[in-house]
């Protein structure tokens, strides 16, 4: 960052102060990762400079040849990736964040003040789901069904609310949900009511690419994610929806939703995609499940409650309602000892949204350091230590020695110095 460095010192400091922060930390926030050399390239290059508005070869700029090659090679990756045999699909990889998208889909499926079903924001969903603070839960109106005693969907409630309900679509996808989504059962409910099921794959998009996780396709006729998450990507969005839908899904997002799209993004997101498809990132994605699962096992060993009881993906999500600490309070004193967490809703939340009764943990960026299951254990053990004891001064600084050394025997971008 030599030119910064020269022309910005202040911003190349806290730039500095960043990347550092990220390799002597050990990261457990389930939606963050870190992207390869290649994809950072990719964004910090000169396509940041391009308005292309409109979809290759249907421009309203000039000049637009180039990044029109790097639009198509995206799209077409990323429908390799997601497409099932015998199914066919359109994408767009315009959209600048998974909230994004999900507004572009709505648009494309739902008038305002149509109703839709989703997960209910305390029981695993998305902001974007329907909440009322949300211009999802202000523009349509969400009916939100919610998980049973056990932890799981409660896909009789999903029924009976269609039932109820009627509504034009039904959200499936998740923040803070562990376990394997039903897109089959979910379909065969929207089929029941006539309702378009649109999932939201953000979280589990890298595993679904992997076939670790059943397809949405073609059981969803329109699909949301991420491209950063387990996709491991840069941040932002993807659509992708069955071949007749497409046509509203691009108006919807431009000039529906947005303007122009981010060209430097969208070349980051073709090298993901292109990543995405190796036999490396399959066995990196594998890895991430081993991994979850050792540290979802470790801590209800030393334990701790975790809803539903365990993990079938890249998360877990720890129910301290019995315990003497909040959300918040377990994510300050574990960040104090090095580990990065979030505070997290749980069911039946009976704290603000500010400070929670949960915290949740995921394994996508520890594991693209290198660790692997016994170290997984470890830092569940550290983790407990640090929430039986959270005002210790001496067990934070025992973890954080502990997970000092560790970082930097599994570094983040190696050779890179801040």
């Amino acid at each position: 960052m030599s030119h910064l460095a020269s022309a910005d010192p202040e911003v190349a400091a806290a730039i500095a102060a960043e990347l550092r922060r990220q390799q002597d930390d050990l990261e457990l926030i389930a939606s963050e990762n870190y992207a390869s050399p290649a994809v950072l390239e990719a964004m910090g290059s000169p396509l940041t400079n391009k308005y292309a508005e409109g979809l290759p070869g249907r421009r309203y700029y000039g000049g637009c040849e180039h990044v029109d090659v790097v639009e198509n090679i995206a799209r077409k990756r990323a429908r390799r990736l997601f497409m099932v045999e015998g199914h066919d699909i359109g994408v767009n990889v315009q959209p600048h964040s998974g909230a994004q998208a999900n507004a572009a889909a709505f648009l494309a499926l739902m008038k305002p003040g149509d109703t839709f079903l989703g997960l209910d924001l305390s029981h695993g969903g998305h902001l974007t789901h329907g909440s009322p603070v949300n211009a999802s839960g202000k523009i349509w109106r969400p009916v939100h069904y919610h998980v049973g005693s056990d932890g799981f969907i409660d896909m009789d409630e999903v029924r009976d609310l269609a039932r109820a309900h009627a509504p034009k679509v039904i959200v499936v996808g998740a923040s803070a949900y562990p376990r394997t989504l039903d897109f089959a059962a979910f379909r065969a409910i929207a089929d029941e009511v006539g309702a378009v099921v649109m999932a939201d794959i953000a979280h589990i998009a890298g595993l679904v690419a992997a076939g670790l996780h059943p397809s949405p396709f073609p059981h969803c006729q329109v699909v949301t994610s991420t491209t950063h998450k387990t996709l491991r990507g840069p941040r932002g969005g993807l659509i992708m929806a069955e071949r007749p839908r497409m046509k509203a899904v691009n108006s919807a997002v431009f000039p529906g939703t947005q303007g122009g799209p981010l060209m430097h993004v969208i070349a980051a997101k073709a090298v993901a995609f292109g990543e995405a498809a190796t036999d490396g990132f399959r066995a990196y994605q594998r890895r991430v499940l081993d991994n979850a699962q050792a540290m979802a096992a470790r801590l209800v060993e030393r334990g701790f409650r975790l809803v539903s009881g365990g993990t079938d993906n890249h998360l877990m999500l720890l129910d301290l309602r019995e315990e003497p600490i909040s959300g918040k309070d377990a994510e300050t004193a574990l960040g104090l000892a090095g580990i990065t967490v979030n505070k997290n809703t749980v069911p039946g939340e009976t704290r603000s949204p500010m400070v929670t009764s949960g915290i949740r943990i995921g394994t996508p960026a520890m594991t693209t350091r290198g660790l692997g299951v016994e170290e997984a254990r470890q830092v569940a053990d550290w983790i407990a230590d640090v929430l039986r004891a959270p005002e210790d001064e001496s067990v934070r600084a025992r973890v954080r020695e502990g997970v000092t050394e560790l970082c930097r025997a599994f570094p983040v971008y190696p050779g890179w110095s801040a």
